[in-house]
This record gives structure tokens, sequence and C-alpha cells, in this order.
């Protein structure tokens, strides 16, 4: 209880990856805790917690990037307020308190109106930009939940970048606890 979120990713496109669920349980203190099934292996992988920086399916986004936010993963200092596609933004840096995080800071732009996330530029562990990601086409759900539905991760040491288009949201869907298992990844198409 209190232990952070569980969230659970299926994966339809692209096709060479259809059917790969990602499992993570995040805890405001400590390592989170993530599996991965990949179907062409009919098997469940555990994610270690000094691998968090490495690449999620060959993409441009960390497994680290992909837990969900805990505030006390990280401590903060707030930079200025600038504006932004969104209006006004609040920018924060942000230090990861994790040793084993892959990155020295984040800086953050968040919007005034519904402090929705916009940007995030990261910073490798010799403290130089590594990537930048950007949050688009913004929605509610359930009249209080707001989701990108599309987000943006370039790599700006080797040009490449990576789309995370995500469809299909649901909230208070009846799971429970118990539909959030790594026994239970394999059934999760």
């Amino acid at each position: 209880e209190n232990d952070g979120d569980k969230s659970l990713s299926i994966f339809d496109k692209p096709r060479d990856v259809k059917g790969t669920a990602f499992l993570s349980f995040s805890h405001p203190v400590g390592a989170d805790d993530q599996w991965l099934y990949l179907p062409a292996l009919k098997r469940v992988k555990r994610i270690s917690s000094r691998n968090k920086s490495g690449p999620f399916m060959g993409s441009e986004f960390a497994f680290e990037d992909l837990s969900s936010f805990e505030i006390e993963k990280y401590s903060y200092k707030y930079i200025q307020d600038e504006a932004c596609e969104a209006g006004q933004c609040f920018v924060v840096e942000q230090y990861p308190v994790d040793k084993n995080s892959g990155y020295t800071r984040r800086v953050v732009w968040l919007d005034h109106d519904e402090y929705r996330t916009r940007k995030v530029e990261f910073y490798d562990r010799k403290n130089s930009l590594l990537k930048t990601l950007t949050f688009k086409g913004y929605q509610q759900y359930l009249g209080k939940y707001w989701r990108a539905d599309l987000q943006q991760m370039t790599n700006h040491q080797n040009g490449k970048s990576t789309d995370l288009k995500w469809t299909g949201y649901k909230f208070q869907s009846g799971l429970n606890d118990a539909d959030f298992n790594k026994n239970t990844l394999k059934r999760s198409r």
C-alpha cells in the first residue's frame, strides 16, 4: 500500500514487437521492479535495477524512462518560468537519488495550467545533453487524468529518435493487484 504505481503496457506496433508486454512496479524509495514478456521467446524477463539505463526494445527510450514518476526519487531545483508551446511553463531541474540512474539530471518543462510535462532534457553521466523527450496530443480522461498520445524521444548523441504512440488508455477498469503480476504477463494480450 502507498508503494508507488503499477503499470502494464502492451505493444501492438511495430509488427516485430507485437504482443510484447511491459510490467512496472514503481517504488517511492529504492529500485523499481520491471518485467518484460517477449512473445517470440515465450518468456518473462526481469529487468535488473542496474540495467535501467539500457535501451528499451532497441528504441531511444531507456527502461528508466518508462517508470512511473515518483516525487521521492529526485531532489529539485526551480530554474525559471519560460514561454513554451502551452503558454507558460515552469522549468525545474531534477536530480536522481538512485545512484544507478543513467542520468546526472533532468531539466523538465511543466505547463502552468495543468502541470503537464511538456519537455524533458536528459543529461548523461558526463553531464552532457543526451536526449530530449517531448509530449504531444494531451487528452483528459475521466475529467482528471491527462495523458499525452505521443511521446517523442530524440537522442542528440546518435541522431536517432523514437515515437511512442499511446492508444487505448483504460482507467478504473476493474483490475486489482493480482492482475499486475509477472505470471499474468503471458496472458496480457
